[in-house]
């Protein structure tokens, strides 16, 4: 009786045996191979049962491989793996974390508006080997909206104030703005953290130094017992700060313990930059590169007066996927789309010379910073204006060069030192009056 049953036992055995080896010799014909080798691993039907539980352990951990390879796809993967700050202030922490997650759409539109910026960010904070909570600071200074602007007049996703900016390098005129350049002023805070850092030696107080500026924390630091973040007195917005950016790498970290769906981003350049020779129409520019005017202008924020000031910023940025399409547009237009620079004199009409370019007068004041006495400009100033061939003669566009101010400079020893006029000076500064020791003007010299 036993030995009937160890027979059937035996032939059952036999028969899942060889039919499980022939499913899983179909199946593998339409599975890549695993590893190395670029074989589509088969089958032999008279291969043993231990060489059917291998291949069958291999197709079980082929999900598991390709989320692997998904994960390095993803560039919020590539974030997390980076993130470094301590969570010093837990009670803090939990409050800002409990605030997102009663409206976790709020951080979902927050992370998708961040899609074209993010990966530059994450590129350069690593390449400085810097925490990465550094690269979701946008996403409480500015909520990632590059034309942001605080009642303080802080700019930009990084909120620069304007002296701060001047000192990091960001220009700021009539026709550019580099506090909302995405580049320039990514490298511009990178650049001040790293300063913050080296004086304070911690990561925690170069950011709360961001915040509230290095005098703030040096002092609390004087009037504490410690040094550390934990144990200083600082102002109520930034004793919040450093907590409110740990809640939000939290929120990164573990996205659906706090209800908050989070969409794939890819761990790619979304932009290129292009360099161009000649100013153009911001308008021109979205229309070359077959892109809406908004998401250009998303991508381009720094320009403001809707114009490429190329003398200010050469530097235009496009996505990736529209490289070609605005190289090849450019050519095929030639010179039609470009602009060109005029210099208007002294009591010239704008009105004329909107008439010479084939242009509005309301062209002419959109893209151009003019103050008019009756029409008629008040001072020289250098245009932008159409590439046309019965045009007047191109002018170059004047050299730009940078003036840290001094103590006791004043306008007319700046105008003086560098052949310009004092009007030249204040159409390209806002801070040009009252001068203030320490911020940097912009100073136009003819060529």
């Amino acid at each position: 009786m036993l030995r009937s049953f160890l027979k059937i036992l035996a032939s059952l055995m036999t028969l899942f045996f060889r039919s499980a080896a022939a499913l899983l010799s179909l199946a593998l014909t339409a599975i890549p191979a695993i590893g190395a080798s670029s074989a589509t691993p088969t089958i032999d039907t008279s291969s043993s049962p231990q060489s059917a539980l291998k291949i069958s352990y291999a197709i079980a951990a082929l999900p598991i491989q390709q989320a692997a390879t998904e994960a390095e796809a993803d560039l919020w993967s590539r974030i997390r793996k980076g993130f470094k700050l301590p969570e010093s202030d837990p009670r803090l922490t939990r409050i800002h974390e409990q605030g997102f997650s009663r409206n976790p759409t709020h951080i979902e539109r927050i992370a998708e508006r961040s899609r074209p910026y993010l990966f530059h960010i994450v590129d350069q904070v690593e390449r400085r080997g810097m925490p990465m909570e550094i690269a979701l600071l946008p996403i409480i200074e500015s909520a990632f909206n590059p034309q942001a602007k605080s009642p303080m007049q802080a700019s930009g996703i990084w909120q620069f104030m304007p002296a701060t900016g001047r000192v990091y390098g960001l220009q700021q005129n009539a026709w550019y703005d580099g506090r909302r350049d995405i580049l320039q002023a990514t490298d511009a805070a990178l650049d001040y953290l790293e300063k913050l850092h080296g004086m304070f030696g911690d990561w925690e107080l170069a950011l709360a130094a961001y915040n509230c500026g290095e005098g703030c924390v040096a002092r609390a630091q004087t009037r504490a017992s410690g040094n550390s973040y934990a144990a200083i007195r600082l102002p109520n917005e930034t004793r919040n700060y450093v907590p409110k950016l740990v809640a939000v790498r939290n929120i990164i970290q573990d996205p659906q313990r706090f209800g908050v769906k989070l969409a794939s981003l890819p761990n790619e350049p979304y932009f290129l930059q292009v360099k161009l020779k000649n100013p153009i129409e911001a308008r021109q520019a979205a229309s070359l590169a077959e892109m809406e005017m908004d998401q250009f202008l998303l991508l381009n924020p720094a320009f403001q007066r809707r114009v490429i000031h190329t003398a200010s910023q050469n530097v235009l940025l496009l996505p990736a996927d529209k490289i070609e399409t605005f190289q090849f547009n450019l050519h095929q237009g030639g010179k039609q789309h470009r602009l060109q620079h005029y210099a208007a004199q002294r009591g010239e009409s704008a009105l004329s010379i909107a008439k010479k370019f084939g242009v509005t007068l309301g062209w002419l004041k959109e893209n151009n910073p003019i103050k008019l006495q009756n029409g008629k400009f008040a001072q020289a100033q250098t245009l932008v204006v159409p590439m046309l061939k019965t045009a007047a003669t191109p002018v170059k566009a004047p050299t730009m060069l940078t003036h840290k101010v001094r103590k006791g400079d004043t306008l007319a020893a700046l105008a003086k030192l560098y052949n310009v006029k004092i009007a030249a000076i204040q159409q390209l500064n806002e801070n040009a009056e009252p001068l203030l020791p320490g911020t940097t003007l912009t100073i136009p010299v003819a060529s």
